[in-house]
């Protein structure tokens, strides 16, 4: 049975994200329900093809995954209230306030958030971002006019707010921005391929999965010589400064996961792994001295691939909770 967290976070991407933009709704339901493609119009086809600017209402929960301007207008007292928004992996999101009309003196509040964060959990976590966490939250009722347009990170972002008074509300423009050395991503599907590059930077990098999953790296350059270890009190990249490791577990938050085997050393070839977690992360850890870089295809995993294991495969984990 899906966990808690499956049903909040990668209900999320399965059903919303992968609309490509006319997403809905939170809703706490298989996600072969319904077709999540079925919900991309073709009135909104048409729209989007033509070059115009889409629009549309945001609902207390929900999610966007593509650009344009979107209004949120309280029809009753709204106490908890988010919007998530992701993008691709080399894209970084844009948030722009075009109206506000909320009672900060009453108790309304509009924040953004760098990053997602969901039960306490945070992406990228608190060791990986650039910005303390205090610097994350940018506060509309403390900056107002002084920062209305806010850029995230990384390809995730979103809003929190409370707004008490029907007819109150606020309307956002969402843009998106390429990001040559994409950092920490979260994946909108369950597959895929992926390259991740660090040149010359003194900085942690995670690529978050929010599925079980079949991970091969193909391609890893740290400019060393070759090896791969399972994570043990007696074997582990601790002192190297450069390595790539392997998290699997149940929330957001990657410094909360567990290491599951650590990449070392340079090689080309094929290393695979099965990690029926509900997450899967991908972290390198760079100490600036090389360009680092690392590719990767993972697909979901399904139950029969829990009962055979492939050549080049390592040890599985997580699989009670499939």
């Amino acid at each position: 049975m899906p966990s808690a967290f499956q049903f909040q976070c990668h209900l999320v991407l399965i059903f919303l994200a992968a609309s490509k933009g006319e997403t809905r709704y939170l809703e706490v339901r298989d996600a072969g329900e319904d077709d999540p493609f079925l919900l991309l119009s073709e009135d909104l086809k048409r729209e989007l093809s033509a070059g115009q600017i889409y629009r549309r209402s945001l609902r207390c929960i929900d999610m966007l995954s593509i650009e344009g301007q979107f209004t949120f207008t309280a029809d009753q007292p709204q106490l908890h209230c988010a919007t998530f928004f992701i993008g691709e992996p080399e894209e970084l999101i844009t948030i722009h306030y075009d109206f506000v009309n909320i009672d900060c003196q009453g108790g309304d509040f509009l924040k953004v958030f760098d990053g997602w964060i969901l039960k306490g959990e945070k992406f990228p976590s608190s060791v990986d971002h650039p910005l303390t966490t205090s610097q994350r939250y940018v506060d509309f009722c403390e900056s107002g006019n002084i920062q209305r347009t806010i850029r995230s990170s990384q390809n995730v972002a979103m809003i929190f707010f409370r707004i008490q008074l029907p007819g109150n509300g606020f309307t956002v423009t969402v843009k998106k921005n390429s990001n040559l050395f994409p950092c920490n991503v979260i994946s909108q599907t369950p597959s895929g391929r992926f390259t991740m590059v660090i040149p010359h930077q003194h900085r942690n990098c995670s690529f978050s999965i929010i599925y079980p999953v079949v991970i091969k790296i193909s391609d890893l350059a740290l400019g060393h010589l070759n090896g791969l270890f399972l994570k043990k009190p007696s074997a582990s990249c601790a002192g190297v400064g450069d390595f790539v490791e392997l998290l699997g577990g149940a929330g957001l938050d990657p410094s909360k996961m567990f290491p599951l085997a650590d990449l070392c050393h340079s090689f080309h070839g094929s290393a695979q792994m099965k990690i029926g977690c509900d997450n899967t992360v991908l972290r390198m850890v760079s100490s600036g001295k090389h360009i680092n870089r690392v590719t990767f295809e993972y697909h979901q995993l399904d139950l029969q691939e829990t009962e055979t294991r492939k050549e080049n495969s390592i040890e599985e984990f997580c699989f009670p909770s499939i």
